[in-house]
């Protein structure tokens, strides 16, 4: 028997799973996905676990209920973004309840999805199933998505329809942007400060390159537009800048890190290849040398479903239309498996990666009948 969904999410606090870049805040999602693999067990699941590739630590889990193909995949991220504890009014590894809020690390973003899902799941005997439903549990979504690029990788379809439990104030999402990193490096020569002729100094550089790149991103607000979403155009962000050690010395190199959201048709390396034109014309005829690469995880922009029944149930029973985001998710991984994908959870995106987020427990209840019926839909009644 499964515990209260209340105590799952509270569980589920309490065990740390910060993905990073970083090696100073990166951790394991072992404890989460085992805390799931064993709900998902008590339920009959046929549970599986997947270590990635190398010593991270860090493993997806693919859990099946029932035979047969072109079911339900109900998906989510078991990571959360690292945190300041100084900045939160309570532990944000110890669930804390105030006027109906569930506030916690991965509240939102999206541990209590697993306790929605769980307990849509548990409302029904495996015997009822006509079709599948796979619950996925994935690694590293706010970092490098290297856990939804793995199941990728493998080729599983999984099903036919998939749900990511992203929180999106249970409106579905139809569309969002992509989001990848491109780092900038300028190079120079130190030298004593005293006399410029000594080096090259690489801020002078970048400062060249700062000004094309706002150039350039004007110009592609004008060339690439799509009303469906809030911000209409794709967005450049100079997020990062690292350059220099000392005062008394000239800089030798300086490096811009940059993120870029795309719109839906718009390809990375193009996008590269382009801002690395932007980049060498900037710097043409000067003494700097440069590089322009993509780094880190990715996320490519998503458009779908094509599937005009699954977006009309899912809409039904929200009361509202599809949307667009502007953030990235992992549905353009599952899409790529032939998945009818679809964003749909529990919480306010506005919360996620903020001091007390929170969940509230009317959100967990209303998105487990949600996805209680989607269950009854496309696992039971279309078999």
């Amino acid at each position: 028997m499964l515990p209260p969904a209340l105590d799952m999410v509270r569980q589920l606090v309490a065990t740390p799973s910060v993905s990073s870049p970083d090696d100073r805040f990166d951790q394991s999602n072992r404890g989460v996905v085992d805390l799931v693999a064993e709900w998902a067990a008590e339920l009959g699941f046929a549970v599986r676990i997947d270590s990635l590739p190398g010593d991270s630590g860090k493993a997806n889990l693919i859990a099946t209920l029932g035979a047969g193909e072109d079911g339900l995949v109900l998906s989510g991220h078991t990571d959360t973004v690292p945190y300041n504890a100084e900045r939160w009014t309570d532990d944000p590894f110890v669930l804390t309840e105030r006027d109906g809020k569930l506030h916690g690390l991965g509240t939102a973003d999206m541990k209590g999805f697993f306790a929605a899902a769980l307990h849509a799941i548990g409302r029904f005997e495996p015997a009822r199933l006509g079709r599948p439903i796979t619950l996925l549990g994935t690694a590293d979504e706010e970092s490098t998505m290297d856990g939804a690029r793995a199941l990728a990788k493998t080729g599983e379809r999984f099903g036919r329809y998939a749900i990511i439990g992203e929180p999106t104030g249970l409106q579905p999402i139809r569309k969002h942007k992509g989001v990848f990193y491109v780092q900038v490096t300028v190079g120079g020569q130190a030298g004593h400060a005293s006399n410029p002729a000594l080096g090259v100094n690489a801020i002078d550089g970048l400062h060249l390159v700062l000004t094309a790149l706002q150039s350039w991103r004007d110009t592609i607000g004008e060339r690439y537009r799509d009303d469906d979403f809030e911000v209409p155009t794709p967005t450049l962000n100079f997020g990062r800048i690292i350059g220099g050690d000392s005062p008394n010395r000239i800089c030798a190199e300086c490096k811009l890190d940059l993120d870029i959201r795309l719109l839906p048709g718009m390809q990375r390396p193009a996008v590269v290849a382009e801002l690395r034109d932007v980049v060498a014309n900037a710097l043409e005829g000067g003494p700097w040398t440069f590089d322009v690469s993509a780094v880190g995880g990715y996320a490519d922009a998503f458009e779908g479903p094509s599937d005009a029944e699954f977006s009309g149930v899912v809409e039904t029973l929200c009361g509202c239309s599809a949307k667009t985001a502007l953030f990235g998710t992992e549905a353009p991984f599952l899409a790529e498996l032939g998945l009818q994908t679809l964003v749909l959870g529990a919480g306010d995106i506005a919360v996620a990666h903020q001091p007390d987020e929170y969940v509230t427990i009317a959100a967990i209840e209303r998105a487990t009948d949600v996805y209680a019926n989607l269950i009854q839909r496309f696992c039971i009644e279309s078999a």
